[in-house]
């Protein structure tokens, strides 16, 4: 039996996602359960895929095409290619997750001039006939000859100054054959060709397009960015043309949400036009009107919608993006699909649906990513400020957020200025198409001249998470001058401007954000409370002072895991350091230290007093000692300055000989760590004083102090052996003299690939393990994360030779294997050693899970980033359970049919 490329939408289900790409299974899916569907076929993702390999279509499908064709003239009464009694198609792409603009839809395959006329009389509308026959060639050609866009637009321009009227809708049928022909003569002189007029032939170089489109440009940077296979393919959905360019009044075409996609309000949210077809309501090319006036207008397809809306949000269970047509008063559904939304909107409709008895708490906890609690917490624009800033302009508040950027007027240009000079952007455009989508994933912002709430740059910027004003007509926008005006003002390409998505504002100039208060998010709070039900992992945090301790502890941290005492000797304190570094005699050292041991005891002492009941992981001083001064060339200078000068350089020449007595060719194998304690271990000692000096102090004063040491750096169990004796002696003699016990532990950091190999010997001292996974890292891979991040790192995974940034994502197959092993083995020598990981890896939600999978009893990361961990360690959970990852429809429960 021949492979089956191509289903009928009768044939098709939901389930069949991955199969029929998400627009064929909800269509099939609409279909089954009784929403008025055109009828249509769906060529498989498979068949793309195949397409891809072979650079032609699989043995078998076209001859499934031709005899699905067949099948669809039966079910219209129509037939294809008939000028007496067209039937007419539509030709759409469909991944199986939702790809905006990955390519433009085809509208009126299958008509010729023949047919025009035919459809002309039949409807009694010339315009209409010969409006759509334009459109087939406009869309046919830019999308399938690959025609430049701009100059159909200013044909129809030309067109409609001819005729002295405004809008497309004004012009007349002669206007409109006249610009069919003008269509012509451009697509003949781009290609070379006359334009096709056999419909088979129309149908099969559009289902070729749609397969090529996979590999375009925008496609590709759309899956780069969210992380999505390559080897999915799309799939073609040929769809039963239905009409909404009758100029009766009674018909028309809208998108619509059944909730609000910027706010999650539970209140359908869309646009519509009458007298209008497919593309033009997210083109931008018109001003739509707002969804609910279409009830004074079609009341009859209003209800009906309203009918259909509430049926297929109860049916998947998630907010769904609608697309309809009406035709001469009836109402068509031409796709449904998950609706794409802000972060504050995922996160508003997962609780809500809860509360509403639709979903789980854990498939809401399943449904928001990590991707949104970063977008909740990012920065807005300081209120103060922002109320004493001027509005430029105002548009629609397409997507909220704030953004600052340079004005750019093109996708290229913005991409370039983003990626090669390092500059924040704000992309500037009329209306954004698809072929933008790149200088979109490389702008802060966007904004747009014209297009509505639902148009591309509106529904792109929203799943983007990036702030977007739209529909701004108060700017006037001159792409040959690089430049837009509001009035006098001028605004050229280069200069700053400030967005505010979530007014819809425009302001000249840099106003400055601030972080969101965590606290004040009641519906995120929600989600975490449900996510820290589902996690087994604990999630602690990087904190340094007793500020950072504060507010992770607010974040929902439920301990420290690194506490990095050299930046305790930061700025003011930097001195202090330089005095023991510069110190010729150990009576001088001591004096040295002896100063700088009470600011440590005050530090870890308010650091106790905020993580009250909860552990401490305080890692001793790490880097080399030349870090804490300033760098040889810069003293050198200074000491050469001041000689010509004639001034003193004795404090100067000092530093300089110090650091060049420190300097090492590779500081990272140098003397840093627990070498450095061995050789100096009077810092180290000084250290842990201060650290039971506060400890004792705090839990006199009624804190619960719980106290874990960690000696970095080490490769061989001597050097643990050698320094946590002397260390532990020093806690000792401290709680004596304090006259005072507390919870304890020392243990070490895991990040030399020898510790990781010997974690067994290692782990008969060490009462707990912390992957430091940003030097286990380096280590494993023999190189300096600056330097490679510098020099070759990106080109490294633009050209496949690393799947991803090891630095960002843990490496599984190899610094993932040592840790495995480190864990293993450490607790075969210690049964339920203690044992995180405190690198920035612990906030990346990939490397969460794979934490989760070795067993680890915690991830520690910046305050920050404290709520993503939460959410990331309960998904570790959902999916060792079997919940997919988020899909187009959410993620669904895998014990619940759906």
């Amino acid at each position: 039996m021949a492979h089956k490329w191509v289903y009928m939408f009768e044939e098709g289900d939901a389930e069949m996602r991955n199969l029929l790409g998400g627009k064929g299974a909800n269509l099939a899916e609409m279909t089954r359960i009784g929403i008025p569907v055109p009828p249509g076929f769906t060529a498989t993702t498979e068949a793309c895929i195949a397409y891809q390999k072979d650079g032609g279509f699989p043995d078998g499908m076209w001859d499934q095409v031709v005899a699905s064709m067949q099948k669809l003239n039966e079910q219209t009464g129509k037939t294809f290619g008939d000028a007496n009694n067209p039937l007419l198609v539509s030709v759409r792409s469909g991944a199986r997750v939702s790809m905006p603009g990955m390519m433009d839809t085809i509208l009126n395959l299958g008509l010729t001039p023949a047919g025009v006329e035919t459809m002309g009389a039949k409807f009694g509308d010339m315009r209409f006939a010969w409006d759509s026959y334009r459109r087939l060639i406009q869309m046919f050609g830019k999308v399938v000859l690959g025609a430049p866009a701009e100059p159909f637009e200013e044909i129809i321009d030309d067109i409609r100054k001819e005729e002295g009227v405004k809008t497309d809708a004004e012009v007349s049928a002669a206007g409109w054959k006249e610009c069919a022909r003008r269509f012509k003569e451009l697509v003949e002189n781009h290609t070379g060709q006359p334009f096709p007029e056999d419909p088979y032939d129309q149908l099969r170089l559009g289902t070729e397009a749609v397969f090529k489109s996979w590999n375009g440009k925008r496609a590709v940077d759309y899956r780069n960015n969210f992380g999505i296979p390559h080897d999915w393919g799309t799939a073609v959905n040929v769809v039963t043309m239905v009409y909404g360019n009758f100029a009766d009044g009674k018909s028309g075409t809208g998108v619509a949400f059944t909730r609000n996609p910027s706010t999650g309000e539970k209140k359908f949210y869309g646009e519509y036009l009458l007298n209008a077809q497919g593309e033009d309501v997210v083109s931008g090319a018109r001003t739509p009107t707002e969804v609910s006036k279409l009830v004074e207008e079609i009341p009859s397809a209003w209800h009906e919608l309203q009918e259909i809306a509430d049926k297929l949000e109860q049916h998947y269970r998630e907010m769904q993006d609608i697309e309809f047509t009406i035709e001469a008063g009836k109402l068509w559904m031409l796709q449904t699909r998950s609706g794409k939304r802000t972060a504050a909107s995922v996160v508003k409709i997962a609780t809500d649906m809860v509360d509403e008895g639709l979903i789980s708490q854990t498939e809401a906890v399943a449904r928001v990513q990590a991707s949104d609690i970063d977008q909740l917490l990012h920065p807005r624009f300081d209120l103060e400020v922002l109320a004493k800033t001027p509005v430029l302009a105002h548009g629609l508040n397409a997507s909220p957020g704030a953004a600052v950027g340079k004005v750019y007027f093109d996708a290229d240009t913005a991409e370039q200025k983003t990626k090669e000079e390092g500059e924040d952007v704000i992309l500037v455009r009329p209306l954004t198409e698809p072929d933008d989508v790149h200088g979109m994933l490389a702008a802060k912002g966007i904004l747009t001249q014209e297009g509505g709430a639902t148009s591309h740059a509106a529904v792109v910027a929203r799943q983007l998470g990036k702030p977007c004003v739209s529909g701004c007509g108060e700017i006037n926008i001159n792409l040959k001058e690089r430049k837009f005006t509001v009035g006098d003002v001028v605004v050229k390409e280069g200069d700053v401007i400030s967005l505010n998505g979530a007014k819809g504002d425009v302001y000249l100039g840099t106003i400055p954000v601030v972080v969101p208060e965590f606290e004040e998010q009641t519906e995120l709070q929600k989600i975490l409370s449900w996510a820290d039900e589902t996690r087994r992992m604990m999630v602690w945090a990087n904190a340094d002072d007793p500020q950072q301790a504060t507010r992770a502890r607010s974040y929902g941290a439920q301990g420290i895991g690194l506490c990095r005492t050299e930046h305790m000797f930061l700025g003011e304190r930097t001195q202090l350091f330089q005095n023991y570094i510069l110190a010729d005699d150990d009576a001088a050292k001591a004096a040295a230290l002896a100063k700088m041991l009470p600011e440590q005891r005050d530090d870890f002492h308010g650091i106790f007093k905020a993580m009250d009941g909860l552990p401490v992981i305080i890692r001793l001083i790490d880097p080399p000692l030349h870090e804490f001064l300033p760098s040889r060339e810069e003293l050198m200078v200074d000491v050469a300055v001041a000689k010509v000068k004639g001034e003193d350089a004795g404090v100067k020449e000092k530093l300089l000989a110090k650091a060049n007595e420190l300097q090492e060719y590779n500081p990272m194998l140098g003397l840093r760590g627990v070498r450095l304690g061995v050789m100096m271990p009077d810092v180290n000692k000084m250290q842990v004083r201060a650290i039971f000096e506060a400890a004792c102090d705090a839990a006199k004063e009624g804190v619960d102090v719980h106290v874990e040491v960690m000696i970095p750096l080490i490769g061989h169990v001597n050097e643990l052996k050698f320094l946590q004796k002397l260390l532990l002696d020093e806690a000792k003699a401290v709680m004596d003299e304090k006259n005072a016990t507390v919870s304890y532990k020392f243990g070490t950091m895991i990040e030399i690939p020898r510790a990781a190999l010997t974690a067994d010997e290692v782990a008969e001292l060490a009462e707990f393990f912390s992957f430091g996974t940003n030097d286990l890292t380096q280590m494993t891979y023999g190189l300096s994360r600056d330097d490679a991040e510098r020099h070759f790192l990106l080109q490294y995974v633009e050209q496949g030779i690393l799947p991803v940034n090891p630095f960002q994502t843990i490496d599984r197959d190899g610094v993932g294997l040592l840790m495995k092993m480190a864990v293993e083995k450490g607790r075969a020598t210690r049964p339920g050693l203690e044992i995180g990981i405190c690198g920035e890896h612990g906030g990346d939600p990939n490397s969460i899970e794979f934490c989760h999978t070795l067993g680890l009893n915690y991830v520690s990361c910046s305050p920050f980033r404290v709520p993503i961990a939460r959410l990331s360690a309960a998904h570790a959970v959902l999916r060792e359970k079997g919940w997919p990852r988020i899909g187009d429809l959410g993620a669904l429960d895998p014990d619940r049919k759906n």
